[in-house]
């Protein structure tokens, strides 16, 4: 098996077809053909179950898909550190929680780099996303928080995904409301002063556990909640609904607007202020690419100045 071939298995199964995935590489669709079935017929294993309407991984091919993606990401690396410059665009990859700070050092990293020759990829998304697309090498680099409530399950998840977690920042929950809410100027909220108005979270899937919640006190029962997907309609809805999330704290102004403030969160015997982990997940005995480890870096920065500010 070659790093050629392990190449042609990746990307057909990126565009779920033999003529698509020959297009793509400037392969001849033949000699692509060939390549699997040498590839599979040396390993033992049947890696695409083929119908007229294209190619989808077996159960073999999807675990062994797995491990073909470490590996090719790892020569990339290899190329990136010690080979010589090419053509072939590399790729680089983050997904986080809701975390505006998190783009914020994202758009740093890539302002380092010429993106005529880079693909890179921020996604804003779901918890068990973010954990399965490290997991997967989708992303390189997952953005997530750890709390005394969450912590157990959600190592439990990263060792099963043979992932690691490294501790950035850790702060105190805050209110995350709009100016103008009626509650924006008090020096700190408890819970039942915001029984009014609702609690707004992010969807976390049909089925998911309130473990994967981005938010603290989960399992408190809401009389009003609206659940949203992204950054930019959470903030809609915080001005549009008098609405409210609770979060870390830590705002990008820059990418937010100043029309957003963070207002303590007062924990008392029911409601209590866990303290949030923020950190990022790798897979585990990988090195990070140059514009990983530029990433981290950038977080890093953004972090610490306002670990600052707040002394």
């Amino acid at each position: 098996m070659t790093l050629q071939q392990i190449h042609y298995i990746i990307t057909i199964s990126e565009v779920g077809s033999f003529n698509k995935a020959a297009e793509v590489l400037y392969v001849a669709q033949p000699s692509l053909t060939n390549a699997i079935k040498e590839v599979e017929k040396e390993i033992g294993i049947t890696i695409f179950n083929r119908s007229g309407k294209g190619v989808t991984l077996t159960n073999d091919g999807a675990e062994f898909l797995l491990y073909a993606r470490q590996v090719y990401s790892q020569y990339n690396i290899l190329l990136e550190k010690f080979g010589k410059n090419g053509n072939v665009k590399k790729k680089f990859g983050v997904s986080t929680q809701h975390y505006s700070f998190a783009v914020k050092a994202f758009v740093e990293m890539v302002k380092s780099f010429d993106t005529s020759k880079y693909e890179f990829a921020i996604r804003e998304t779901k918890t068990g996303d973010v954990i399965n697309d490290v997991s997967t090498l989708k992303s390189e680099i997952g953005i997530l928080y750890l709390s005394d409530f969450n912590r157990k399950a959600i190592l439990k998840l990263l060792r099963s995904n043979n992932l690691e977690f490294h501790k950035l920042i850790e702060c105190n929950a805050y209110v995350y409301l709009w100016k103008g809410h009626p509650l924006a100027k008090e020096k700190s909220i408890h819970f039942a002063q915001l029984a009014d108005y609702p609690c707004l979270s992010f969807e976390q899937g049909d089925n998911s556990s309130f473990y994967l919640a981005e938010e603290i006190l989960s399992t408190n029962e809401y009389p009003r909640i609206i659940k949203a997907c992204d950054r930019a309609t959470m903030l809609n809805l915080m001005v549009g609904l008098n609405g409210y999330t609770l979060c870390s704290g830590i705002i990008c102004e820059e990418l937010n607007g100043t029309d957003y403030v963070a207002v303590p969160f007062e924990a008392d015997d029911v409601n209590q202020n866990s303290i949030m982990e923020i950190g990022y997940i790798v897979r585990k005995n990988t090195m990070l690419s140059k514009m990983g480890s530029l990433y981290i870096e950038e977080i890093k920065k953004y972090l610490n100045t306002y670990a600052k500010n707040m002394e």
